[in-house]
């Protein structure tokens, strides 16, 4: 059974950047592909990034890109998202999940598996 967990939410002022981590243990060997998401207070779950596991395709949100950048570490069982150039209206809770049956998605149902969700504020 995989296990998610993430790690390196915070407080940061607009502009500012954060680096989040999720690392994975139990049966990592079955996982495809990984991706972020993100819930703010009153809105539903949105796609933020994915990365197929050879980490040669990514995929990324339109509000995120080229702002953020997705990676992952196999040896490590841990996947990455460097957000720089932060903003207001990326506060949110920020998701890790993996799938096992495809590559790389940008839909949630495609995912099986999830973390518990890491806080991020970014303040103006």
């Amino acid at each position: 059974q995989v296990q998610l967990v993430e790690s390196g939410g915070g407080w940061v002022q607009a502009g500012g950047s954060l680096r989040l981590s999720c690392a994975a243990s139990g049966g990592t060997f079955s996982i495809n592909g990984m991706g972020w998401f993100r819930q703010a207070p009153g809105k539903e779950r949105e796609f933020v990034a994915a990365i197929s596991r050879s980490g040669s395709t990514t995929y990324y949100a339109d509000s995120v890109k080229g702002r953020f950048t997705i990676s992952r570490d196999n040896a490590k069982n841990t996947v990455y998202l460097q957000m720089n150039s932060l903003k207001p209206e990326d506060t949110a809770i920020y998701y890790c999940a993996a799938t096992r049956r495809v590559t790389a998605s940008r839909l949630t149902r495609e995912y099986d598996t999830w973390g518990q969700g890491t806080q991020v504020t970014v303040s103006s």
